[in-house]
């Protein structure tokens, strides 16, 4: 293959868009559609497929392209706003803002856009099969939609290749359920919906099936891999040499066949027409739906894995809590660090990625520590205030005079992974600062308490947090929490406590799941505040009115009561601040020593 000159390639985004623009003309199409995703629909992708963020310069993990010959627009949510219109300035692209990173509005324009006759063209191996019918039913038929093509191979010449970090066993004595039991606890979710067949293309679900991990994308310890269950073995599809030798013996021997990647597309097309096929529309593309036969009877429902690793086990919860533990001690030995810092008059100047590298310093000291489970967000005054900010060298705010610093960070450890947000004060906090992270902290401590029924939906209980809020005419543009997964995702479902989200059966509120909550206030240009931790749903008995499940908190550190005031507590959610303050003491005392012990001690006194 030649290589490319380097000099001659499109270097901003209005380069790349004219070069864009001229492929789609040389192929007569009218609007390309360039999606935020994968052939596995993650949420952190590979290089190879991070197209919109190469055309457009927009680098939050959210967000659709769209471009015609006379317009470019990304749409995005709320979360990513503020750094939208920074990096989207001057690149002639437009910010078109959505509520939710769940919308589709991008379809709603196509489809009062284009007109009889045009084209429009998405990759179809990239496209969420839920959205391909969204957007087939939007555009009619008398609008093509080509998802043949892949404009991204013929404008960037310098396209990255496929990941390729091996994949490795989590370690046995981590997971709950072996590989064994797991493949026969999905064959029999598989009977249940009468399917003799199913097909998997999201990481995490193969990852929990297969009790295997690995590092193709940052942050989520996951691999690229499709996978195709039959009534007796299933087969893997992953790139040449990734497995070593004595794990694919392993796998073979326990039923599983190990094939190319690239074979998955022909698998299906091989299936037999007497084969009943389960898949998931949300988490497959259209492209691998497109290769089933048509003479293949399918059936469509969520992913039983997806629902099945949602539910962490007692073990995994164990897991968990010391990984919580370690995590905890870790933060506790940066904060310590950070407070004698800040200090110090005769300090050099901290910037917010300097906050970042001490943060994973200090966690990657823990015993099974593997990465961080996201970009670590720091964010200092108005940084504070765009929800998904990331300090970059020539943006980052060095860390002086006064305000409050967000950090919103985590780790994924072998038994684990966690995320926390915790706000600090730097030099003088206002009243107006003090009000504004004690209102947050309610809303953290009231969703905290509640007990609710089981298998209540998880969208309902979103309004708990912000009702604390709401009487102060104060909302946040973010959903209230998330699933978080074991040693996986730290974005899970299929639980979502969210305004936004739909109140679907499969977002019940079931034993074992772990989700956060993180509410926040966010006021631009100023300050932003959230404060999060994970919690875990257990039991709170049973009445005549049915089951009822509390939450029990996972994370373990202080919250900084510096920027409490205490007047606008109840004395019930200062009792629950306390107590939760003396069990983060009792559980991190024995993990540390000198400043850090000492630190610990002075932050969770009670108020």
């Amino acid at each position: 293959m030649q290589t490319p000159d380097l000099a001659a390639l499109p270097a901003t985004p209005a380069a790349r868009l004219a070069q864009l623009r001229s492929a789609m003309r040389a192929q007569h199409i009218d609007a390309c559609i360039v999606p935020s995703a994968d052939p596995h629909l993650s949420e952190y992708l590979p290089a190879r497929w991070q197209g919109r963020e190469w055309l457009s310069g927009f680098t939050g993990s959210v967000g659709t392209l769209v471009v015609t010959q006379d317009m470019a627009g990304v749409w995005t949510d709320g979360r990513y706003w503020e750094q939208a219109e920074t990096e989207l300035a001057g690149s002639g692209i437009a910010l078109k803002k959505i509520p939710s990173g769940a919308s589709v509005l991008y379809i709603d324009w196509l489809g009062e856009t284009m007109q009889p006759g045009q084209t429009v063209a998405v990759d179809g191996a990239v496209l969420g099969l839920a959205n391909a019918r969204l957007l087939q039913q939007a555009l009619g038929a008398q609008v093509l939609l080509r998802t043949d093509t892949d404009l991204l191979q013929a404008v960037w010449p310098e396209r990255p290749g496929m990941p390729a970090a091996p994949v490795y066993e989590h370690v046995p004595a981590y997971p709950a359920l072996s590989r064994t039991q797991k493949l026969a606890a999905l064959r029999a979710s598989m009977a249940a919906h009468g399917a003799s067949h199913h097909v998997i293309s999201t990481v995490d679900d193969i990852a929990y099936l297969f009790n295997l991990r690995g590092a193709d994308v940052n942050y989520n310890p996951v691999f690229l891999a499709h996978a195709l269950l039959g009534p007796e073995r299933a087969t893997l599809f992953v790139a040449d040499g990734k497995l070593p030798s004595a794990l694919r013996a392993t796998l073979e021997e326990q039923g599983v066949d190990v094939a190319a990647y690239a074979g998955a597309g022909a698998a299906l097309a091989a299936l037999p027409a007497t084969a009943t096929l389960l898949l998931d529309p949300r988490r497959i593309t259209f492209g691998t739906r497109q290769a089933v036969p048509e003479s293949v009877r399918v059936v469509e429902s969520i992913n039983p894995t997806t629902l099945a690793k949602s539910r962490k086990t007692e073990s995994e919860a164990a897991h968990v809590r010391a990984a919580m533990e370690h995590d905890g001690a870790a933060l506790c030995e940066f904060f310590s660090w950070l407070d004698r810092t800040l200090a110090d008059p005769q300090r050099a100047p901290l910037t917010e990625i300097g906050i970042d590298e001490h943060l994973t310093a200090a966690r990657a000291r823990r015993a099974h520590f593997v990465s961080p489970s996201f970009g670590t967000i720091a964010g200092f005054n108005a940084h504070g205030a765009i929800m998904h900010y990331h300090a970059h060298a020539g943006s980052a705010a060095t860390i002086a005079g006064d305000g409050l610093l967000l950090i919103d960070s985590g780790g994924q450890y072998l038994g684990g992974t966690t995320d926390i947000t915790r706000v600090v004060p730097v030099g003088t906090l206002t009243a107006a600062h003090k009000r504004d992270f004690t209102l947050v902290l309610r809303s953290m401590i009231a969703l905290s308490r509640a007990q609710f029924p089981r298998g209540v939906k998880s969208p309902m209980l979103d309004a708990i947090a912000r009702a604390p809020l709401w009487a102060e005419g104060i909302d946040f543009g973010h959903g209230t929490g998330h699933g978080v997964g074991f040693f996986l995702n730290v974005h899970e479902g299929p639980q979502s406590i969210s305004q936004s989200a739909m109140p679907e059966p499969q977002t019940a509120m079931e034993p074992g799941m772990i989700t956060s909550i993180e509410p926040g206030i966010y006021r631009p240009g100023q300050w932003g505040i959230r404060i999060e931790n994970l919690v875990l749903n257990v039991p709170a008995g049973t009445t005549q009115f049915g089951e009822f499940l509390r939450f029990e908190t996972l994370t373990l550190c202080p919250i900084d009561t510096r920027c409490v005031e205490r007047v606008l507590l109840r004395d019930d959610e200062a009792a629950w601040l306390n107590d939760y303050h003396a069990t983060v003491r009792a559980r991190l005392s024995p993990h540390l020593s000198g400043d850090a012990l000492a630190w610990l001690a002075q932050r969770t006194g009670a108020i």
